[in-house]
């Protein structure tokens, strides 16, 4: 059952430390299965209640499952080991189009609006004890929510989406809970979830967001949160649209106990109109990371939601780091109120990359799916054949197996940095590693 590897320890700590660090080095393999509880017990001479207790912990650390009679196994992708390493060595003389970053060259300088938020916290110190959101950052924040149609709410400032996704979570859920995710999706979304102890339900996707049918299984089947991706959605670039909006609204009302999340990570880099679900559900969060427009190094995401799910995240915050810093704050304040970014301009820049890949895998008989942000999506048929022989051509992209659960394969490229004349022979080196593309989309 388990191969050369022996579990170890006498403790439920030191036994489930046993397991972790064997799936984390890969001795133990994703779906692998455990022995039962009183056969581990007997073979380490200790109490089955001692056992059941390390795999419980293993359980809600996102590191195994268990089925009933069918037993306990290591999840197909466990928390231990992430999806990071579903990923392309990139070598030397290989162009890179596999990273998710934004383009450096549409990025602001930093060095002055620090400069000011330095001189500011030089004649004002931040201490202890003091509001953990800067005051004009908030009034910035709460000006473009309000224009967005976003209600009104509490604000917290976290450090990225991922962490406004994991403390929010967290404020409501408890092991075992069941949150219905895109799938495609996020990859560190898929991998936090489990790590919460949580498990997760497909919801497929298409170009105008999560659908509504998957939605409503996943809640009726007992899917306690709901987290939505409202535009720029990774890895398909898919955008919430106002009918897709309407539809899923008319879900939510028949959930209002669901936690709902909306990452609008999108947000200064996409030209199309945010379409908000907030305030459909009792308990509710949106949030907005400057990561895609200022820098992913800012570290920094504005996250508003009803009284109580804003308040959980302060008091945990209270806990834990204390406040992000409000020099960054600060900082992020000047480039916002000085105009540095040129949303509308910088979103038309990855507009015309994205589509010019996307009509040119088209000339070829590819499709491909991309309608806001920085990456599109293509179908495959065989995943790793596919960025094998795109490597092969020079060309690294990231596998589709890093955002997937149940979706068909694909792949994901991103479009940030390539120039007009890349494009052609990109879609040339796609076309002969994938060939026509069935129209199926997501799955």
């Amino acid at each position: 059952m388990l191969g050369e590897y022996r579990i170890s320890g006498r403790r439920a700590a030191e036994i489930s430390a046993s397991i972790e660090r064997a799936v984390g080095t890969g001795e133990l393999k994703p779906g692998q299965l455990l022995p039962p509880m009183r056969e581990l017990a007997a073979l380490l001479g200790v109490n089955p209640n001692t056992v059941a207790a390390a795999y419980r912990t293993l359980r809600e650390r996102g590191v195994i499952e268990t089925a009933g009679r069918r037993g306990s196994r290591v999840r197909p992708a466990p928390a231990t080991t992430g999806r990071d390493h579903i990923r392309v060595d990139v070598p030397e003389g290989v162009r890179d189009v596999s990273s998710g970053n934004p383009d450096a060259a549409l990025l602001p300088p930093l060095a002055p609006a620090f400069a000011a938020a330095a001189k500011e916290g030089d004649r004002a110190p931040v201490l202890y004890g003091q509001t953990a959101v800067e005051p004009e950052l908030a009034r910035i924040a709460r000006a473009g929510l309000d224009a967005d149609g976003v209600p009104e709410g509490p604000l917290a400032v976290v450090s990225g989406s991922l962490d406004a996704v994991e403390r929010v979570l967290a404020a409501h859920l408890k092991p075992g809970d069941t949150v219905a995710v895109e799938d495609p999706g996020w990859g560190r979304t898929l991998d936090l979830v489990p790590a919460l102890g949580l498990r997760t339900v497909p919801v497929g996707v298409d170009d105008e967001g999560p659908r509504a049918d998957d939605v409503r299984r996943a809640l009726a089947d007992g899917a306690r949160a709901l987290i939505v991706t409202d535009r720029a959605q990774n890895p398909t670039g898919a955008a919430v649209s106002a009918s897709r909006a309407r539809a899923l609204r008319d879900v939510l009302e028949g959930h209002p106990e669901v936690l709902l999340i909306e990452d609008d990570h999108g947000h200064g880099i996409v030209d199309l109109p945010l379409h908000p679900l907030a305030g459909t559900t009792r308990h509710w969060a949106l949030v907005r990371s400057v990561a895609k427009a200022y820098g992913p190094d800012l570290r920094l995401a504005v996250l508003t939601g009803d009284a109580v799910t804003v308040d959980r995240v302060h008091g945990r915050q209270r806990l834990g780091p204390g406040w992000v810093s409000r020099l960054t704050q600060r900082a992020v304040v000047r480039l916002w109120a000085d105009g540095t970014v040129d949303g509308p301009a910088v979103a038309a820049a990855y507009g015309r990359r994205r589509q010019a890949l996307i009509d040119a895998l088209a000339r070829r008989g590819v499709a491909a799916h991309g309608r806001s942000g920085m990456n599109v999506w293509v179908p495959v048929p065989d995943e790793t054949g596919a960025v094998a022989r795109l490597l092969h051509a020079g060309w690294a992209v990231a596998p589709g197996a890093r955002f997937r659960m149940s979706a068909p394969p694909g792949i994901r490229i991103t479009v940030s940095t390539l120039a007009e004349d890349e494009i052609g022979p990109l879609a040339d080196a796609v076309a002969a590693a994938v060939g026509p593309a069935p129209a199926r989309v997501y799955g």
